[in-house]
């Protein structure tokens, strides 16, 4: 081979080299069905730390149509507009889907607290037991494990299409109070303070549950990626970083450490969920 053909393939390979090492992979997730979901920013504000731990060039996008959770998983099972997708775990999902077993908020979804409509006998009913708390009821969305956790530990459940219609049933007093996950509770009532909804923060419900980033069954390469970028962060410590910069305050200002809670059991919860690993799950002190 002459020094011309020599020239002329290393210069193809530079080339190849160069694309490859330029290509940008793409991460799509649904696009919130509300405008400026805050319940959006922790997730997303991880899944980039674990991608920047793993090196690969990526570029987070949303999908070009807003989506409900409900059509958010069918589209990830179906493999179409969206790679990932972050949710509580059940059996079905984990079933449908293909999770990474890393709770990213430490179990923190399995936390509760309750709103209900400002001056409702809820807020000043007195709370001895968990049979004083069945007395009332909750709303929650048709698609969420919750109500199906809920319900299996002795709840009457209204039900709803999503977040926005839960909430418009409880203001409307069509159900008494709406139990919500610790991570969202305060941040959602700070995006709509004339909701005339007020949070009772004396009382919480726990269950364990952890809320996974899902990917397509077939996607295993970006489920191997999301996975040993998530462990490199926990090995480094700056998942718990991530973790106390977005949560440590509320932790701090509805003092899970000291509320008096009532534990339920998770009939949904998946064998495989890692509860035996201490460090990925919050602990009150």
């Amino acid at each position: 081979m002459n020094a011309y053909a020599l020239k002329v393939i290393a210069a193809l390979l530079l080339i190849t080299c160069q694309t490859a090492h330029s290509a940008v992979w793409v991460i799509t997730y649904p696009q919130p069905a509300l405008e400026n979901d805050v319940r959006y920013d922790y997730p997303l504000a991880l899944l980039a730390l674990a991608l920047e731990k793993t090196s690969v060039r990526f570029e987070l996008r949303p999908s070009a149509q807003a989506m409900r959770q409900t059509r958010s998983l069918k589209r990830l099972e179906e493999n179409l507009e969206i790679n990932v997708y972050w949710s509580m775990t059940d059996i079905v999902k984990e079933e449908q889907l293909l999770p990474i077993r890393i709770p990213i908020a430490k179990g923190l979804i399995g936390w509760r607290m309750f709103l209900a409509p400002q001056n409702s006998p809820f807020l000043r009913a007195r709370i001895d037991t968990f049979s004083d708390l069945l007395a009332f009821e909750a709303v929650q969305g048709i698609s969420w494990p919750d109500t199906k956790i809920l319900q299996a530990n002795g709840f009457n459940v209204v039900t709803a299409r999503d977040y926005a219609e839960a909430k418009d049933v409880v203001i409307a007093k069509l159900a008494d109070v709406f139990p919500r996950s610790v991570i969202e509770i305060e941040s959602e009532m700070q995006s709509d303070p004339a909701s005339g909804l007020a949070l009772r923060k004396d009382i919480a419900l726990q269950y364990p549950s952890a809320m996974y980033f899902f990917v397509n069954k077939r996607n295993v390469t970006l489920a191997n990626l999301i996975e040993t970028g998530l462990e490199r962060a926990i090995a480094d410590g700056s998942f718990d970083l991530l973790f106390a910069e977005h949560f440590g305050e509320t932790i701090k200002s509805l003092d899970l450490d000291n509320v008096k809670y009532f534990r339920l059991a998770n009939p949904l919860l998946p064998k495989l969920t890692p509860t035996s690993k201490q460090e990925l799950w919050y602990q009150p002190k």
